[in-house]
């Protein structure tokens, strides 16, 4: 069992930064965020496998965001700018225990998940 324990979330301004963090209690491969905002569906943010060579994103953020990992301290990150209002959602940390160089955008994929942080982004 691994725990996830995301941090970072707040209120921020259009065009303003966030840095999330996700610590895991124990050893992970692909890890992910994902968001859902009110009456929406979980989407896909990005993910970074556990060499952190390779990453993937969604259009929606690609440019804006990036993801990493460090893994001597099990640690995932999401640095945010340019922030926009429909970046507002409960931002999820998911993580994957099988031992693939993949890094997928279903949720189905993913075996853990934290408990969420909220980001809210002001026009």
């Amino acid at each position: 069992q691994v725990q996830l324990v995301e941090s970072g979330g707040g209120l921020v301004q259009a065009g303003g930064s966030l840095r999330l963090s996700c610590a895991a209690s124990g050893r992970t491969f692909t890890m992910g965020w994902f968001r859902q905002a009110p009456g929406k569906e979980r989407d896909f943010v990005a993910a970074i496998t556990s060499s952190g060579e390779i990453t993937t994103y969604a259009d929606s953020v690609k440019g804006r965001f990036i993801i990493s990992r460090d893994n001597a301290k099990i640690t995932v990150y999401l640095r945010m700018d340019s922030l926009k209002p429909d970046d507002t959602a409960v931002y999820y940390c998911a993580a994957s225990l099988l031992p693939m160089e993949a890094a997928p955008r279903t949720v189905s994929y993913y075996k853990y998940w934290g408990q969420g942080t909220q980001v809210t982004v002001s026009s």
